[in-house]
């Protein structure tokens, strides 16, 4: 393992905290290889989740390197030291009453022994165990029994290593699985960030350093997902991906899979409906289904039966090893289409109208921990409020979050981890190399969700800076090169005149708070200054505008009449100030409005945040505001105005 070189006469206690591993140190992009399939139980393949409790230690030397020294994973956690629980999925930081905890900033230590069931430690090279991480933030490494199985950089993608070799070759002992992680972040990760040391000892103490970061929301760190372990024959799908196209009569579904262990198998493929019919066959790796008279994947409001999936079941069977292995997995699919012109974003030919929120992965104690209750919660209140869409602002969020997307009908711009990119060293060829591998680990990923519409590269760049254009360039093109099916956007709040990377994007999304950020407390300057920001970027791209981003802060049971600054009544005006102009500009090249935010969340201390961010229409523990009654009769009647709306939805606006 390398370390990073320290950065001054201080030596090792100083940058050896990031020991960010040779190849972010080094700057190494690695083209992503192989599938990443979501783990699925099968008549062929196993699954054993690990949630629960841990073993967790955080490394507090003055060098954060201890545990690398010492070589912690060699031997059970808790014979280095002290250890403590720590649920798993979960951010660790709001988990103990430790503000050195909360703020920690370098590497900390899990561990989960585990025992596996027999039939999988047959050694007949016929099971293939493999270790999973829905995702842990930011720069992982892995070890099971001792040895080294996985690296992954990056806090929002999966990452898995084959173990079978290890755990099979000693049937009879625990396995023991040891995760190092380091949430630093560095010019060149994303989201970038920035490592400031205190030199001034008469101010602060020996070593003293702070994480310096360019977003608007907290650090949070841990394993956030969940960790299974997973089996599969050692002849097996590696990877599935499905396009479709459509008319009235009939759909066509594109196919192509991968297969691992043997060149010699044999692959069928069957669709079913939701009622378990099989509506089209195939075989081979690579073919097309023909679907007549298809039931298509419609956004939520936009037909009475939203988020319809076929079940696509692809079956393997090969020899190996003198023995007649079978592979089985089911991939959801929804038939769907999308195209856009210069003024409309159309699915299944259809007008669609982004009328949706922004949302953070953020709750009280969990931090970006996966939360079941939390998410269905969230889905509840998104379909209460009328929003047919949101961004995941600003990073992947969690497949299972996804998967309900999928099944409810609520359409995703997909964001990746992008935001903060502000400095100019982060638009080097080091920070692009490893962009250019976060969008293929997403694409990898997300690629065969109907839910997911567009992908989004960026969060608020300096995208005014001259490196810009070629980052953009280069990294759009990347993305439309691994996806041709979706359109590509970046989220900007630069000068229309000055932005560099709008050339190159399919839609423009713009972040603006007038009358919050700049001419303070003056509502009645949002009318002449939206409508000005939307004419400047239409007249000069002739492309579709969502505005990505815009709201105000408002403290819950704070009122004010006149509406002043962060009461519930400034945020209900401002909204309806923006909503005026959105209602013109919709009639012409405005294809949608995101709120920012769905619901409050935590952000760095500061004096112009108090306990985080209160721009939600919801509050952190998902109250309803003002703002959200709102929004909420502005979303049901746009939905009731869609042409396309079935008479059955609109009879229940009319009850509403």
């Amino acid at each position: 393992m390398a370390v990073a070189a320290p950065c001054c006469s201080v030596g090792r206690c100083r940058l050896q905290l990031l020991v960010l591993v040779a190849a972010a140190a080094a700057g190494r992009a690695v083209a992503v290889m192989g599938g990443m399939l979501y783990p699925r139980e099968s008549p062929s393949r196993e699954l054993k989740e690990l949630g629960g409790i841990w073993s967790f230690r955080a490394d507090f030397s003055p060098s954060r390197d201890a545990g690398f020294e010492q070589r912690w994973y060699r031997q059970p956690l808790r014979q280095t030291g002290p250890v403590i629980d720590m649920p798993v999925p979960a951010s660790f930081n709001d988990i103990t009453q430790d503000p050195h905890l909360e703020n920690y900033i370098g590497w900390v230590w899990y561990e989960k022994e585990v025992q596996l069931p027999q039939r999988w430690l047959q050694d007949d090279l016929s099971t293939r165990v493999v270790l999973r991480f829905g995702s842990a933030h930011y720069y992982s490494m892995v070890w099971v029994n001792g040895e080294q199985v996985v690296e992954h950089e990056g806090g929002h993608l999966p990452f898995e290593a084959d173990i079978s070799r290890i755990v099979q070759r000693s049937p009879g002992v625990p396995c023991r699985i040891t995760v190092a992680l380091n949430n630093t972040l560095t010019p060149h990760t994303l989201p970038p960030g920035s490592i400031q040391y205190m030199n001034d000892k008469t101010r602060y103490p020996k070593n003293y350093f702070v994480q310096n970061t360019r977003f608007d929301f907290f650090n949070y760190a841990g394993i956030h997902r969940p960790v299974v372990l997973y089996t599969t024959p050692s002849v097996y799908i590696d990877d599935i991906t499905v396009t479709t196209t459509s008319s009235e009569s009939v759909a066509m579904v594109q196919y192509q899979v991968s297969v691992v262990g043997s060149e010699l198998y044999s692959l069928s493929l069957s669709l079913r409906d939701q009622e378990g019919r099989v509506v089209a066959t195939g075989d081979g790796p690579s073919g097309e289904l023909k679907v007549p008279n298809p039931n298509l994947w419609w956004p939520y409001l936009m037909h009475e039966s939203p988020g319809y999936r076929y079940f696509l079941e692809v079956k393997v069977q090969a020899q190996a090893n003198g023995v007649q292995q079978e592979d089985t997995y089911t991939l959801p699919v929804g038939i769907r289409t999308i195209h856009i012109t210069s003024t409309q974003f159309l699915i299944n030919g259809k007008p669609f109208y982004f009328h949706g929120v922004n949302k953070h992965e953020d709750a009280d104690i969990r931090g970006k921990g996966l939360d079941w209750s939390l998410i269905v919660k969230d889905f509840n209140l998104l379909r209460w409020l009328g929003a047919n869409s949101f961004r995941t602002s600003h990073y992947p969020y969690a497949e299972e979050i996804m998967d309900l997307c999928d099944t409810y009908g609520i359409v995703v711009i997909d964001e990746c981890p992008g935001v903060g990119i502000k400095m100019p060293e982060s638009f080097g060829n080091k920070s692009l190399q490893h962009h250019l591998v976060v969008m293929e680990e997403l694409i990898r990923r997300d690629k065969n969700r109907p839910s997911v519409v567009m992908w989004s590269v960026a969060n608020e760049p300096a995208s005014e800076l001259p490196p810009a254009a070629y980052y953009f360039k280069t990294l759009i093109a990347h993305t439309k090169a691994l996806d041709p099916s979706r359109p590509v956007t970046f989220v900007t709040d630069s000068n229309y005149a000055l932005d560099r990377g709008a050339p190159y994007v399919d839609v423009i999304c713009v972040n603006s708070y007038f009358s919050w950020y700049h001419d303070s407390g003056h509502l009645e300057v949002i009318p002449l200054q939206l409508t000005a920001q939307f004419e400047n970027w239409y007249k000069t791209y002739q492309k579709p505008i969502i505005q990505s981003e815009y709201g105000a802060d408002s403290v819950p049971g704070l009122h004010s009449d006149p509406p002043a600054m962060f009461s519930e009544e400034y945020q209900k005006a401002l909204l309806k100030e923006y909503h005026s102009v959105f209602d013109k500009k919709r009639k012409e090249y405005v294809i949608g409005e995101l709120i920012w935010n769905f619901a409050d969340f935590m952000t760095n201390q500061g004096i112009t945040r108090v306990l985080g961010n209160k721009k939600g229409i919801f509050t952190r523990q998902r109250q309803p505001k003002s703002a959200a009654f709102v929004l909420r009769e502005r979303y049901w009647k746009i939905a009731n105005e869609s042409s396309c709306l079935p008479p059955i939805i609109k009879s229940h606006i009319l009850f509403l």
